[in-house]
């Protein structure tokens, strides 16, 4: 007999006695492979970090004005646009109370040939939505109707739980550090038909505390909505006719709205909004969570509302805030780390080049957008683009950062490394989970693929795999303080602490959200070796099961299982099936949701309930296998192979179990 027949009959005795050695061969080799957040302000500083006051930034040999503006960006954007393969983009520079430069760039609707105009094209500028709506809280504290220090409970028709013995106050909303878990449900809705008035909306979508407030920065659309509908409450207005006579009226932003839908005579002035610019465009997105996010504005009316935040609140005769309000919104509330970035009063820091910024970003599916504030320089940045692009970089803050560098240009202070810097990389090597997420909802099945890794390098420096270079390099950061980290050749910075918890956190240079260290048995590695691998081995024996039965046919070599053993044999592989679809099927749906907004809405809860009825079904079926495996190490017609089979597919199906529950996905209370 030659090697191939030995080989042939090999395979097919290996068939006949059914795969259990398969299945444990299988698992090993995954298993094996996958290793390898009258006015007084806080007492925080608003001072920028010390690090940035080191070296004072360079004179600039470009003349910051209109035409040389004009002449940089022309070569930049355009270009961008077409490579990046965006519609459109929108750009205001302010400087000294005025204008300085405005211009759009592309297409508002490609089909149309539409070109982008700077006063008459409405952009969705996203969360940066949230800079008017903490103006509006702003104005009711200068009232005396707020008070940033009283628990919000005093000022709702509804009551936030209590947790970990402290209210929550407007100052932890604006600092985004009211302790919240993440939220995705209903933040938009398919359609405006579907919207609900915002206290609706707000009691009935309270999400779990999970963090003491005051302590862990974790960006939260709720709690940006609790504070606009907090105005409703003290007002007697609603949020939109508030806005609209407090803020947008006042600064003369007669192409801006919060309103959904957009009233009449703006509606023709709406950008479409795209993934690509080579794909059709998407429907409007309607946000629920209206005060977090649902304004469109031209870029001419987005200069105003700079103006008035760079000029005391004040913007030709209209003053919508006094000076001291607004120097409290611009300083810093909360911060981590005393030299790395804060949040002020919803504007975040983001020293760079030698100056102190603050400022928001907003995105929806389509549109992307920045704005930043430049205090010491009287000089504010709008841009905005209609289109997500290709996905490989952040070409809005590409293009602020190239703008900084021509007429602001700095050169970091070079640091010398602490004597214990490999000690520290080595000290901080391992994965950390963003502490904007879902714990107590079916979400938190998504905290695998939101953690971050942080290695150290043979140079001395560390990385942080998500912290990337334009050419898609993890950055490299070298110690050049206590626990704090420089770009090498750049100015972006890391930090870590232990965080109110215990546990080392990381922090970064936008400073609403910190990474928190997680145990090995809580990595994504390790988390996804085990459950995958337990989904591997049920997906193959139901492949194996017909194979089996056709090569048991071919071969005339039935099983030798008695009926007892034939039905427990049936009943585990149809709960292995229900369990696998059940799985799958609920991970396929959230990855669904998170690009087609419509599907988190409670329209689709029909289908969740069908989904967990048949992970029901899996349950029942893997205390069926935890059964039949230990019944079948009594039973003596069956080999050893089958008994370690039947033991490997039990645990495998109890894992899957264990992950399910352990992530809420049967969960009664569907709201996520």
């Amino acid at each position: 007999m030659t090697n191939r027949d030995k080989w042939f009959f090999f395979v097919r005795n290996f068939f006949l006695r059914m795969t259990p050695c398969l299945l444990v061969i299988t698992i090993t080799i995954l298993l094996a492979s996958t290793f390898a957040q009258s006015v007084s302000p806080n007492p925080s500083s608003s001072k920028p970090p010390a690090s940035h006051k080191e070296i004072p930034g360079e004179v600039s040999h470009h003349e910051l004005s209109p035409n040389d503006i004009e002449s940089f960006l022309d070569g930049l954007v355009p270009l961008q646009l077409a490579r990046e393969d965006i519609a459109g983009a929108v750009i205001a520079v302010v400087k000294d109370g005025k204008v300085l430069f405005a211009k759009g760039y592309g297409y508002s609707d490609v089909a149309k040939r539409t070109p982008v105009s700077v006063d008459a094209t409405l952009f969705r500028p996203g969360s940066v939505s949230k800079l008017i709506t903490w103006t509006a809280v702003m104005q009711q504290v200068e009232q005396g109707k707020l008070d940033l220090d009283r628990d919000v409970n005093d000022y709702l028709d509804f009551k936030i739980p209590p947790a970990y013995n402290k209210p929550i106050t407007l100052r932890n909303l604006m600092t985004h550090t009211p302790g919240f878990e993440e939220m995705g449900e209903e933040v938009f809705v398919p359609d405006v038909k579907d919207l609900k008035p915002i206290g609706d909306f707000l009691k009935h979508r309270v999400p779990a505390r999970i963090f003491p407030p005051g302590t862990t920065p974790a960006y939260s659309n709720y709690g940006a909505t609790v504070g606009g509908y907090i105005v409703e409450r003290v007002s007697g207005q609603s949020f939109n006719d508030y806005v609209d006579e407090h803020i947008l009226k006042p600064l003369h932003m007669i192409h801006s709205t919060c309103r959904e839908p957009l009233p009449d005579e703006l509606k023709p002035l709406m950008s479409q909004g795209y993934k690509v610019a080579s794909e059709p465009a998407q429907p409007f997105e309607v946000v629920e969570a209206l005060p977090a996010g649902s304004c469109s504005a031209t870029a001419a009316d987005m200069a105003k509302f700079m103006i008035a935040h760079l000029e005391g609140g004040r913007y030709e005769g209209a003053q919508i805030l006094r000076p001291e309000t607004v120097e409290l919104m611009h300083t810093r509330q909360f911060t981590m780390r005393d030299d790395m970035n804060g949040m002020a009063a919803e504007f975040y820091e983001e020293t760079r080049n030698g100056h102190r910024i603050i400022g928001h970003a907003g995105d929806t599916l389509a549109f992307h957008t920045d704005l930043h504030l430049m205090p010491d320089a009287q000089l504010g940045f709008y841009v905005s683009y209609n289109s997500l692009g290709k996905g490989e970089g952040r070409p809005r803050e590409w293009v602020w950062h190239q703008f900084l560098d021509r007429y602001f240009p700095y050169t970091p202070p070079s640091g010398v490394s602490p004597a214990d810097a490999q000690q520290d990389a080595q000290t901080l090597d391992g994965r950390y989970l963003v502490s904007r997420r879902a714990e107590t909802t079916l979400l938190s099945m998504f905290n695998l693929i939101e953690q971050t890794k942080a290695y150290p390098n043979s140079d001395g420096t560390i990385s942080v795999d998500a912290l990337k270079d334009l050419n898609g390099a993890p950055k490299k950061f070298r110690e050049i303080g206590p626990l704090l980290f420089r770009e090498d050749g750049g100015q972006d910075r890391i930090a870590f602490k232990r965080d109110n918890s215990g546990r080392m956190a990381l922090i970064i240079d936008f400073p609403f959200f910190i990474f928190q260290k997680v145990a090995w048995y809580q990595s994504q590695p390790f988390v996804t070796t085990v459950v995958g691998g337990s989904a591997a081995v049920l997906l193959l024996a139901l492949l194996l099961w017909p194979i089996g039965a056709i090569l048991r046919r071919h071969y005339r070599n039935p099983l030798n299982l008695d009926p007892s053993q034939r039905r427990l044999r049936l009943l585990v592989r149809l709960g292995c099936a229900a369990l696998l679809v059940f799985v799958v099927s609920l991970v396929v749906f959230f990855l669904m949701a998170f690009e087609h907004n419509s599907l988190a809405t409670p329209s689709y809860n029909p289908l969740l309930r069908l989904l967990q009825f048949i992970g029901w079904i899996g349950v029942v079926g893997t205390i069926v296998a935890l059964y039949a495996a230990v019944h079948s190490w009594r039973e003596t017609n069956l080999g050893t192979w089958t008994r370690l089979g039947n033991s490997l597919l039990a645990l495998s199906c109890f894992i899957l179990v264990w992950f399910a529950f352990a992530h809420h996905m049967f969960t009664w209370n569907l709201l996520y």
